[in-house]
């Protein structure tokens, strides 16, 4: 695409200004009052954005039976302040395809979402309004963010106070998005909008819930628990990110029967969390130690020596230290060698501050008040300065960098800490519902296919059920109560839930029932789920809401499952699967038919682009300077899947063309296209009767049955370039041969340039709504995106060759070359041109030669046959008007 383009923008800078200055729309028969004088991009968008919204043009009409329906699952956008480039491509590839579905005939149910309740919104309001939120605080009626907020100094507010300013900003943020996607011209129906944290989501995300938990797919456990210590929430293992992080190995002695076990680790500060030391067994060097004990250097607690195939022979020394829990091998080898919890990091990052009871005794209780309250930064630097007192340091540390988990969103690597979590069963620790997941996988159309494999690894490399709840304040709270016993301490084995007609609830503000408000946190009363849901908990359900299951049974029937979802590929583990688990719970299905997944947009030096690199573009910018439908050009070209880079002078080439469809349609108009005031059809079809008025459409036949193809196989990049290629052919190519016959009012190009005037508005519609669209008002009634998508049986059958067109063209190109070369207008005629080549490509092009000597200006045309020729070949003849010589030859291809 990249040498098309080229070639694009370098034959556009020449047709639309001639053509536009040899002729103008009040030449043309028929109705032109409509047609401007001097066609601009310059306020399009904004002018039909508008116009649509108040047509209702992409109204969703629900009455249509399911087979006449295309459902389209959309991403609802995270409102965290902004959107950059890499969005809007992936947003305007959903809806090229729904402009194609519904111009197929296909009632399209296209709504809008916004992802607006998780951290990224809770991050955004914190640094806006300069607050930071304490449950703990009571509800201030009367708060009024600070007037200069300090993100460095954040006012504590209430939970309830919080959630009102997240409420206030997403709001904000929601209206500016649907503004930009207004603009890029989303086909979206407003109508059928919805949110991840309003009272619908909550309803049915507690609905889901309470239905997982019946079915015994959602349960409440305390164990091990990636955390992240600056947000203070635990982490599903979906959101994780492995990054480098520099640090160093720590050579220490624990002491054996036998002597010194040295240990290489990288995390020293956990050596009070020690419960074991672990080799393989076949490591022969430590197969004597098995079974026995060793004393752990500094606080002398005995711990086991045991023997587990995860540990590494080369690695290091060969024997590790098992703490609970420096990572995820050693919350394997704590549940599958039976070992005690040992926890001594606490949520806030920091060693517990009161001594454990396995370290009370001396020495352990002294080295340990050393360390009580540090980060563990601060406790790393403290136990090696004991390490090297007690003479259990083997040598200097040394450097490395090793691989460590982060949050996504989190620039702290993630503690392991045991806390109560819900989770709900997504294969992780069941081969037969991994199975199961697998095998709906297989059941959707991937596009491109390889992205399927991407699904099946991450089903395949699960290693731990879907962690759902959140230790935050802006989300969908658990409908979960529990009762407290006389001690006050909850009974989580019992909770109390509500019944689907009461949701949805939120329990740090009702009671339950049988309880009042009173007995809340009393012996004997109740307390309620302090969590809520994940935010992908929610979005996982957003055909759901989307759809109105269980709150519209008839539109759910008719749009579900869906028929599309679309989105980048980062997100095929997260969103896309955590999609299948609920859907696969839920109704015992996939969710959509097809997955249509994007590739990123990265900047010149194939970096992703982020708000957080600050290499993102913003959107608004390139829409006002370039116009909307050269942005959506620019984004049709990034083919399904594949990473694409973005350089603004791309968009200089769409912009042409846009431009270059206004010129060339008012040109096409005001030479007289038949049918302006209303639809072609077979009469204009009939009425075509010279020879290259039916090769241009015979050709156009085949564009538009490739283009199809490509549509329907989701290969928009492929009918964009097949119908562009045609559209400059038929610009500088028939336009310039027809012009003479078309002045003179020939009924045969007339209805020629109607019916390819209207094909062509329509194949570039999906890509180019608003250009199309302003075309199709100057001569045509309704709206082009509610018209038919062609097709190749509106065009003539039969007649003429393709080929003629290719030829003629090919022919008319060599004389201009030669005119170029020469320097002369295009209007100086010719003495004599000679085309010689096969007989057969002869026969045909002399079917248009006063075509081709009108629009070339030649005085003799001879064609000659040269029967060892494969090609034809032209002999310009300038004349005394031209310059020396008067001859020229070139091979012209057929």
């Amino acid at each position: 695409m990249t040498t098309d383009a080229t070639t694009t923008s370098t034959r556009a800078t020449t047709a639309p200004e001639a053509i536009s200055s040899t002729t103008s729309a009040g030449s043309a028969t028929g109705s032109t009052s409509a047609i401007p004088d001097k066609p601009t991009l310059d306020g399009l968008h904004q002018t039909w954005a508008r116009r649509w919204r108040e047509q209702g043009t992409y109204r969703f009409d629900r009455t249509a039976e399911r087979s006449a329906i295309y459902a389209i699952d959309t991403p609802p956008p995270t409102v965290s302040g902004s959107l950059h480039v890499g969005h809007v491509f992936s947003y305007t590839h959903t809806d090229l395809i729904a402009r194609f579905q519904r111009m197929r005939g296909k009632e399209v149910f296209y709504p809008m979402g916004w992802d607006d309740n998780g951290l990224p919104t809770e991050r955004r309001v914190q640094n806006y309004f300069g607050v930071r939120c304490d449950p703990s605080l009571p509800y201030d009626p009367d708060f009024t963010p600070p007037a200069k907020p300090d993100p460095k100094r954040q006012v504590p507010v209430s939970r309830p106070n919080f959630v009102d300013l997240c409420e206030q900003l997403v709001e904000q943020d929601e209206e500016a998005f649907a503004k930009l996607w207004r603009n890029l011209g989303l086909s979206v129906d407003w109508e059928q909008s919805y949110t991840t944290i309003g009272p619908v989501a909550r309803t049915a995300s507690q609905r889901a819930f309470l239905r997982n938990y019946a079915r015994g797919e959602a349960y409440l456990q305390e164990a091990p628990t990636l955390w992240d210590v600056t947000f203070q929430t635990a982490v599903a293992q979906a959101e994780l990110e492995s990054r480098e992080y520099p640090g160093h190995y720590h050579r220490i002695a624990f002491h054996g029967p036998n002597g010194p076990v040295y240990v290489e680790t990288t995390r020293p500060e956990l050596l009070p969390a020690a419960v074991a030391l672990v080799a393989h067994p076949d490591d022969e060097r430590y197969a004597p130690l098995f079974g026995t004990t060793v004393t752990s250097p500094v606080f002398g607690v005995q711990i086991p020596v045991l023997a587990h195939e995860a540990a590494e022979p080369d690695k290091g020394a060969g024997i590790a230290m098992c703490c609970t829990f420096g990572d995820l091998t050693d919350v394997t080898w704590w549940r599958e060698l039976r070992l005690p919890v040992r926890t001594v990091i606490g949520r806030d990052g920091r060693l517990l501050r009161e001594t454990p009871e396995w370290l009370a005794h001396e020495p352990a209780a002294s080295a340990y008040a050393q360390l009580a309250g540090k980060t563990t930064h601060s406790a790393r630097q403290a136990t090696v300065a004991l390490l090297r007192e007690s003479g259990d340091l083997d040598g200097e540390p040394t450097p490395t960098t090793r691989m460590t988990n982060f949050y996504e969103k989190g620039d702290k690597p993630l503690e392991i800490v045991s806390t109560r979590q819900w989770y709900i069963r997504n294969g992780g620790r069941d081969d037969d519902l991994r199975a199961e997941l697998l095998e709906d996988g297989a059941r959707i159309t991937w596009v491109p296919p390889h992205m399927r494999h991407r699904y099946d690894n991450w089903v395949g490399g699960l290693n731990g059920d879907w962690l759902i709840s959140r230790q935050r304040f802006f989300g969908v709270p658990f409908p979960v109560w529990y009762p407290l016993d006389g001690d006050g301490e909850p009974d989580f084995d019992h909770p109390l839930l509500p019944g689907e007609a009461e949701l949805p609830v939120d329990p740090s503000a009702q009671a339950p029932r049988g309880y009042d408000e009173s007995l809340r946190g009393r012996p004997n009363g109740f307390t309620g789920d302090p969590d809520v849901m994940d935010t992908w908990a929610t979005s996982s359900l957003s055909p759901q809401i989307a759809g109105g299951w269980e709150r519209d049974p008839d539109l759910f029937a008719r749009v579900f499952p869906m028929d599309l979802c679309t989105h980048a590929h980062d997100i095929i583990r997260t969103w896309l699967f955590s999609r299948m688990v609920r859907a696969h719970h839920e109704h015992q299905t996939v969710p959509w038919t097809h997955a249509l997944i994007s590739g990123f947009i990265v900047d010149p030096d194939r970096k992703k682009m982020s708000k957080s690199k600050g290499n993102a573009v913003v959107p608004e910018q390139i829409i006002d300077t370039f116009g909307a439908d050269a942005v959506r050009w620019r984004a049709a070209m990034a083919r399904p899947g594949l990473d694409s880079p973005f350089d603004e002078t791309q968009m200089k080439v769409g912009r042409r063309l846009a431009i270059k469809i206004l010129n060339a349609s008012k040109f096409v108009l005001g030479l007289g296209a038949t049918g302006a005031t209303g639809a072609t059809g077979p009469a204009e079809a009939g009425a075509v009767t010279q020879p290259l008025d039916q090769a241009m459409l015979a050709a156009l036949a085949e564009v538009v049955e490739r283009a199809t193809r490509a549509f329907e196989a989701y290969d928009y990049t492929t009918a964009l370039e097949v119908t562009e290629r045609f559209f400059w052919t038929f610009c500088d190519d028939y336009l310039e041969l027809v012009k003479d016959r078309a002045y003179r009012g020939d009924p045969s190009v007339k209805a020629a340039l109607a019916l390819a005037l209207s094909v062509q508005l329509r194949l570039f519609a999906p890509i180019m709504p608003f250009v199309t669209e302003e075309v199709w008002s100057w001569w045509r009634d309704g709206s082009i995106h509610r018209q038919p998508w062609p097709r190749a049986g509106e065009l003539p059958a039969g007649g003429t060759d393709a080929r003629l067109l290719a030829l003629v063209g090919s022919a008319l190109s060599a004389v201009r070359g030669e005119k170029s070369a020469r320097k002369l207008s295009m209007r100086t005629e010719i003495d004599h041109v000679e085309v010689a080549g096969p007989a057969a490509d002869l026969d045909l092009l002399s079917t248009a030669r006063d075509d081709l000597a009108a629009a070339g200006r030649i005085r003799t045309l001879d064609v000659r046959p040269d029967p060892a020729a494969d090609s034809l070949s032209v002999t310009v003849g300038i004349g005394r008007s031209g310059e020396r010589d008067g001859k020229n030859s070139g091979e012209v291809s057929g």
